[in-house]
């Protein structure tokens, strides 16, 4: 797992390459196996593959979506806030373990946050993606993971140069 951690970095270039259904199947479980406060499961995923929907999708946002244009997948983490009040906790414990799963399957991926972001000056992000997929209203968009084969290389992680200052024992 600490291997994981320190070779996962975000990916923004992605090879044009389709990402085989098994190992698209494997991401989805673990998203699936995702712990959640009380075993809710408020996340739901919206699978998209589609490139013309990717393009959209790149567009959800003035700065940092862009490349999800050049990505073969797109996953759109949502959730209803009427099954758990923690719901953005546990899309974000989803998220990770995506990303997590991805990397472990020699995919690089990228977070796209969602909530909290606008599209536009007089639209949120979130309801220019509800627009485009059909999401209905109920639920809310936390973030969309780009996945693909790695179009670039980043070096790892040093743990020698982890920030252990920032590590409290006991008492601040």
């Amino acid at each position: 797992m600490l291997d994981l951690l320190l070779t996962r970095r975000s990916i923004r270039k992605f090879l044009d390459k389709n990402i085989e259904k098994e190992k698209v199947d494997a991401i989805l479980k673990g998203a699936l196996l995702s712990p959640s406060s009380r075993n809710r499961k408020p996340w739901e995923f919206i699978v998209v593959t589609d490139k013309e929907l990717l393009k959209k999708l790149s567009r959800c946002r003035e700065h940092s979506s862009q490349f999800l244009e050049g990505a073969p997948l797109g996953i759109v983490v949502i959730a209803d806030p009427e099954v758990c009040d923690v719901w953005v906790e546990d899309t974000s414990i989803a998220a990770i373990i995506i990303q997590l799963t991805a990397h472990s399957l020699g995919l690089g991926s990228c977070w796209v946050q969602v909530r909290e972001r606008m599209h536009s000056d007089s639209k949120k992000a979130e309801d220019y993606i509800r627009e485009v997929l059909g999401i209905p209203d109920k639920y809310k968009v936390e973030c969309i993971i780009g996945i693909g084969y790695k179009g670039e290389d980043k070096e790892a992680h040093h743990a020698s140069k982890l920030p252990f200052d920032k590590v409290h024992y006991e008492r601040f």
